[in-house]
Order: structure tokens, then sequence, then C-alpha cells
């Protein structure tokens, strides 16, 4: 069967804007003309690619034909500004990235390398665990996540351990553990918790005070510059990235309230096995940015 581009292009703008009327837009067609192409393909197929949802999502089969247009849309973009067939030449990459990899190492490990290959980022933030999904829906071609594992093709090179501590101000820390940051005193102070994604705040006072999550009253502040303000002006206590609180820790504007038992995150970067040139060497950028910031384990 010979592939018919201008249906592949209708699937392809279906699930990455999420519907057939903003598809339509794109592509500069009626919403009738664009599930006209689809339906014909999913018959060429003989299987439904897309499931009709708000926003519309991929089937598994629809999956499979999406990470293939992306790859070849990438590609494309790849070839064309080699070939010097675009003006700009950029390259519009997707990328999954978690909130505190973005917050703190990423971009000053990637600045110089988007500005000599002209890559634009296009990138979803989400919990490190949502890697692997967000790759496997075609919302993402590469990504940071907290587990080796791969997609089918895909491949997790190391970056490092991103350590974490248990954070208060010194006036939090006089209001709510002037007797000591205790069992009892943490189940009664306000504490800071990204979203209900986030686990991470559970994992330390679990494995220290066997808290469960029901008992803790908790603020859900999903900006990771709010999260840390918030802290920082006594409104909570929180697990903040080292990276992002050691000026704050140095300067007395913070106390670690567990000293003993930093939470160290494993990161992986996600990525295809065969990428296209500029993709590779955006890969190599995070990783050498990645393993200069991040702990590394002790040989």
């Amino acid at each position: 069967m010979q592939f018919d581009w201008r249906k592949g292009e209708a699937l392809l703008a279906v699930l990455e804007e999420g519907s057939f009327e903003r598809a339509a837009e794109r592509l500069h067609l009626t919403a009738s003309a664009v599930s006209q192409r689809l339906r014909a393909l999913e018959e060429e197929i003989g299987q439904p690619l897309v499931l009709r949802s708000r926003p519309c999502q991929p089937t598994p089969a629809g999956r499979k034909i999406l990470l293939y247009l992306q790859r070849s849309r990438l590609l494309e973009q790849e070839w064309r500004a080699e070939m010097a067939l675009e003006d700009q030449g950029w390259l519009s990459v997707p990328l999954a990235v978690n909130h505190d990899s973005m917050a703190t190492w990423l971009l000053p490990a990637l600045g110089e390398c988007l500005q000599q290959e002209r890559i634009l980022l296009d990138i979803t933030l989400d919990d490190q665990t949502h890697t692997q999904g967000l790759m496997e829906a075609g919302r993402a071609v590469a990504g940071i996540a907290s587990q080796p594992d791969t997609l089918r093709g895909c491949r997790a090179e190391w970056l490092g351990h991103m350590r974490y501590r248990m954070v208060a101000s010194p006036a939090f820390v006089a209001r709510w553990f002037a007797a000591g940051f205790t069992r009892q005193s943490a189940q009664r102070a306000p504490l800071a918790v990204f979203d209900r994604k986030d686990l991470l705040q559970w994992q330390v006072l679990q494995q220290v005070f066997g808290l469960p999550a029901s008992v803790l009253p908790c603020l859900y502040l999903p900006s990771s510059e709010a999260f840390m303000r918030a802290i920082l002006q006594g409104l909570c206590y929180g697990l903040l990235p080292e990276l992002q609180a050691d000026a704050e820790l140095a300067q007395g504007q913070l106390i670690d309230l567990l000293p003993a038992h930093p939470l160290d995150v494993p990161l992986w970067w996600h990525c295809w096995n065969l990428q296209p040139p500029r993709l590779e060497r955006l890969t190599r950028a995070v990783c050498d940015g990645a393993r200069s910031s991040l702990r590394q384990p002790t040989p």
C-alpha cells in the first residue's frame, strides 16, 4: 500500500491539535474534509486510528503511525535545513521535561546548542514518571524520565541524581517546629505539594515518619517559582531541589529539616536510537550539561 501523505497530515494535525476543527484551521481545510481524509486512512489501514474524545487521542495503531509521521517530519525539516531550502532552517523539537529540571539545569545546559543548531523547543512539562507516556502518545520525541526502561526503538542515557532537601524558612520552623521536626509536628504543619502527581513529598515523610498522605494538610502549588516562594515566605514546608535551594540554605533563608535524609531521584534521557544529526547533538548537550550539574554516583 502506498502511503498517502495528505491523509497522514490529517491524522497528525488531529492528534497534535486535539480536535478536527483546530486541525482544519491548521491545514486550511474544512473539518469535514479532515474527517474524510482520516476516515479514508482508517479504511486503508483496516482499523480506527483516533478516539473521537476531547481532546482526540490515538488508538494503539494510530500511535504507531503518529510516531512514524513525527519522525518523518523531523527528518524532512533536517534535510530541508541542510539543503538550504528554508530561509531560517529552524528545527522544532517536542520534549517532555520535568518541572525541576526545567527550573534548574536544563536551559543553561542547552543554551549554546539551541543557538548553534537553530533548534526550537516545544516543551511539555510533566512529572518525570510520565515521560514515556508522553513519548508513546506522540507528544514528545525525547525527554527526561526517572526510569531506564525504554520504548521500542528508543534508548536511555544516564543523566545523574537530582537531590532534594526537605526545607522550611526560619520563621516557619519557629512557629511549627519549635520543639523539633517530629511525626506529630509534621502532621499539623502545612506541606507544599506540586500537584497530585507529585509523590516525592510522601516518599520522604513515609520513609522517615511512616506518615500516609491522607493525614497531611497540603498546599498544591503547580509552579516551581511559586512553590519555592511560598516556602521562603513561611507559608509551608516542602521538598526542593538542592540545585534550587543551595544559596538560600547557605544564607540561612532556609533550614534543612532532615539533613540526614536527602532524597536522590535518578534521571535518564530517553530518545530514539537513530536520530537526525541535530537531535543527536542536542542529546549530547543534554547529557553533558546534566552530568556536570547533577550528582553522579561515586566510582
